[in-house]
């Protein structure tokens, strides 16, 4: 029977248990973000196609934004995001060595090829490298839980980049200078239907690129198809069973237990599917350059957690909206604050500097204000950690 305010007593125990969220309407407001942020983007994008044709410093800063905005790294972020985004925005866990994962399955994929394998055998062993450090990292460490996790992953990362960075392993991982693309950029350019030594021109645009080649479009058309595959495939996930479960996981730990459900078992396959995300982000990221071990350090893994929270955890598409808006945004403040600012108060390379601590001040403006993200769900933000 309900009591009325008046008539409860002091003593009383009242119950504050929040109403339930209609599971409909949260459906349908998760829908509406997804295509608002997909609106957005397309949006944005063609605004930068348009205004890049123009002259002057509207077109040049417009033409640098849009091929940071489709260049291969870039999707090679988007991937180790989404990874990122299933162990913390789905599972909670706050892993800070993603750029790890990025390591090993790009030092997988280089040295297979460069000691003479073909690319399917690369790109397994690629995969099952970060797979195996999945198993040797998450058994010991999946039982933290908050920072001393975070200090666990960011740990083992540093680890692995200085390991690779031995002179003493320098016929095997090129050491500090690392592995030059052309030992390994061979097999995938093979794969390529475009034509060879010939540019294209995307219309109404100024990017030019080979079609195929080092920086060409073949890598780019590769990258942003995986990108779009590995959305694909996170949708699907998060909304079957396990999806489910890794969001109770995240929540609340002992509710899921007590649900005869194995805790660490769920994480650990977080934990590795995951990694196994960042693996194929680190061999997208090294195709169009070469690999070197300090490209893919811990600020690498602080550009992933910034792209995370600009485009908003526990979606399907803010990892990739986040990664495009981070690469654009310091694009965009560079180039305004070097056309405007003079020389003797700010130079190009101080110009570089501001724009990182810009980035900065409004990734804190963005977790104090609207800590979903541009594509996020305050509800989503229960985090058992």
């Amino acid at each position: 029977m309900s009591v009325s305010p008046d008539e409860q007593t002091a003593g009383e125990v009242v119950d504050d248990t929040p109403l339930p969220v209609d599971t409909n309407e949260a459906a349908a407001e998760n829908r509406r973000r997804l295509w608002l942020g997909v609106a957005s983007l397309v949006v944005l994008l063609v605004a930068l196609l348009l205004l890049s044709n123009l002259g002057g410093t509207v077109g040049k800063v417009s033409a640098s934004m849009l091929r940071v905005a489709i260049q291969p790294q870039t999707a090679a972020l988007a991937i180790a995001v989404i990874g990122l985004n299933i162990h913390f925005g789905f599972t909670g866990l706050l892993n800070m060595g993603q750029s790890g994962f990025m390591l090993l399955g790009a030092y997988g994929f280089s040295i297979s090829i460069w000691k003479g394998l073909p690319l399917p055998a690369a790109i397994l062993i690629a995969f099952g490298v970060a797979l195996v450090y999945a198993l040797i990292l998450g058994i010991p460490t999946l039982k933290l839980r908050g920072d001393y996790l975070a200090i666990v992953t960011i740990s083992a990362a540093e680890i692995l980049r200085y390991v690779g960075r031995l002179a003493k392993l320098e016929d095997f991982t090129g050491a500090a200078q690392g592995i030059p693309g052309a030992e390994y950029r061979g097999p995938f350019s093979d794969l390529s239907f475009l034509p060879k030594d010939q540019d294209w021109t995307f219309p109404l645009s100024r990017l030019t690129y080979p079609l195929t080649g080092t920086d060409d479009w073949w890598t780019r058309l590769v990258a942003w198809t995986l990108v779009a595959l590995c959305s694909v495939l996170v949708f699907l996930l998060v909304r079957s069973p396990w999806g489910r479960l890794l969001r109770g996981v995240r929540e609340d730990e002992d509710a899921i237990r007590s649900l005869g459900k194995n805790v660490f078992a769920v994480k650990m396959q977080a934990l590795i599917i995951g990694g196994l995300f960042g693996a194929l982000g680190g061999i997208i990221f090294i195709l169009p350059a070469s690999m070197q071990p300090d490209a893919m350090g811990r600020n690498l893994t602080f550009f992933a957690w910034t792209a995370l929270l600009l485009g908003g955890a526990a979606t399907v598409f803010g990892p990739v909206l986040g990664s495009i808006l981070f690469y654009v945004m310091r694009v965009f403040i560079q180039g305004t604050a070097d056309a405007v600012v003079p020389n003797s108060i700010m130079n190009t390379a101080q110009t570089l500097q501001f724009a990182w601590i810009t980035i900065g001040v409004v990734l804190m403006l963005l977790v104090i204000f609207r800590p979903q993200g541009m594509v996020g769900d305050k509800r989503e933000l229960r985090f058992n950690v």
